[in-house]
């Protein structure tokens, strides 16, 4: 009976692990956002960077709800979403000719 009553908080405790705060993928996707825009992606490539931008407000609103998990999913959607506007802005621009 001891052993019960010692073992039942031990894995109340361990089961209660929660997401840390998602601070370093807000910053990446801020980022990589910053740098798609910097390159015109929402004129060249709007389909990647109407994505980038929906999941990077769902992760802020995620974020400002305590919901680090959800929100640490949206960030890195919008970052790889940002980063392949800005890719895709950059090979457009370099094929018209466009100065980078």
């Amino acid at each position: 009976m001891i052993r019960i009553l010692f073992i039942l908080p031990l894995l109340f405790l361990i089961s209660c692990q929660t997401v840390p705060m998602p601070l370093e993928d807000y910053a990446l996707a801020r980022a990589a956002m910053d740098a798609a825009r910097a390159v015109q992606a929402p004129r060249h490539s709007p389909g990647h960077w109407h994505q980038a931008e929906n999941a990077y407000r769902k992760g802020q609103i995620y974020y400002r709800d305590k919901d680090w998990e959800k929100s640490k999913e949206n960030f890195l959607k919008a970052r790889l979403s940002a980063e392949k506007a800005e890719n895709a802005a950059r090979l457009i621009r370099q094929k018209t000719g466009e100065v980078l």
